[in-house]
C-alpha cells in the first residue's frame, strides 16, 4: 500500500496550525496526495475543476459564513434588536410563532437555504427573540436566555422539518418515493407532500402552544424572583 498520498494530511495540519489561507492549505494538500498517488497533473487539475463545479452550490453557502460575521462585526444583532424594539405588543412567542410561519411557508416553496442557524437564527432571530422577551420580563437571567437562544433554534428547525416534505422537489419526499418503489408500492411525489401538509399544520399549532407556554414559564420566572427580591428588601428594612 502507497502511503505517500497521506502527506496531504500532514500538510492540511501544518497549514492550519500556521494560520495559512484555508483555501491556498486545501488546495496545495490536494495537489500533493494527488501528485504523491501517481495522478498525472493535467488530469489532477481537470479533477479538481470538476469537483469545484459540482459542489459549487456547497461553496456559496460557505462563503455565507465571512460574510454574516462581518456583517455581525459591524452591528447586525444591535441594529436587530433596535428594529425590533420598534415594534408594540411584540412578545417572545407572538415573534417566533410568525417567523415559524414564514419559516415553514418557505421551506414548502423549496426555499430551504434562504434562512437557517448560520444565516438567520444566530445573527438576527436570537436577538431579536432576546428583545422580545426583555419587553415583558425585563433583563433576562442567563438561563432565561438560554432558553430564549434555544427556542429560536428550535422554532427554525421545526419549521425547516415539517414544511420541506411539502415541497415536492426536496429530497426526503423523494427518498420517501423511491423506499417505496423498491418495495414495488409507486406513489406519487404529489401524493406524499400533499400527505405531508397535515402532519405541518399539526406540528405549526403544536409547537405555537409550546412558545405560548414558555412565555407563560418564563413570566411566571420572572413574578417569583420579584417577589423574592422584594421579600429580601422588606426583611433588609426590618
Amino acid at each position: 500500500m502507497n502511503y505517500w498520498p497521506l502527506l496531504g494530511i500532514a500538510v492540511v495540519v501544518v497549514g492550519f496550525v500556521l494560520r495559512f489561507n484555508p483555501v491556498l492549505v486545501v488546495v496545495i494538500a490536494g495537489l500533493s496526495s494527488g501528485l504523491l498517488a501517481g495522478i498525472a497533473l493535467p488530469d489532477l487539475l481537470a479533477l479538481l475543476g470538476t469537483s469545484f463545479v459540482e459542489n459549487r452550490a456547497l461553496l456559496m453557502f460557505l462563503l455565507t459564513l465571512p460574510v454574516i460575521g462581518l456583517l455581525e462585526h459591524y452591528g447586525l444583532r444591535e441594529r436587530a434588536r433596535e428594529w425590533i424594539a420598534s415594534f408594540k405588543g411584540l412578545t417572545l412567542s407572538r415573534f417566533q410563532i410568525v417567523y415559524l410561519l414564514l419559516r415553514q411557508v418557505g421551506s414548502m416553496f423549496g426555499l430551504t437555504h434562504v434562512a437557517g442557524p448560520a444565516q438567520t437564527v444566530r445573527p438576527l432571530v436570537a436577538p431579536m427573540s432576546e428583545e422580545a422577551a426583555e419587553r415583558t420580563l425585563g433583563k433576562l437571567t442567563d438561563s432565561q436566555r438560554e432558553q430564549v437562544r434555544a427556542s429560536a433554534a428550535a422554532t427554525d428547525n421545526i419549521g425547516l422539518f415539517f414544511g420541506e416534505d411539502v415541497f415536492i422537489a426536496i429530497g426526503a419526499v423523494l427518498l420517501i418515493q423511491g423506499f417505496y418503489a423498491r418495495n414495488g408500492i409507486h406513489i406519487e411525489a404529489l401524493t406524499i407532500a400533499l400527505w405531508a401538509a397535515p402532519t405541518a399544520v399539526a406540528a405549526f399549532v403544536i409547537h405555537s402552544i409550546r412558545l405560548v407556554l414558555l412565555q407563560r414559564r418564563l413570566e411566571r420566572e420572572k413574578e417569583i424572583i420579584d417577589k423574592s427580591l422584594g421579600g429580601d428588601g422588606s426583611r433588609a428594612e426590618g
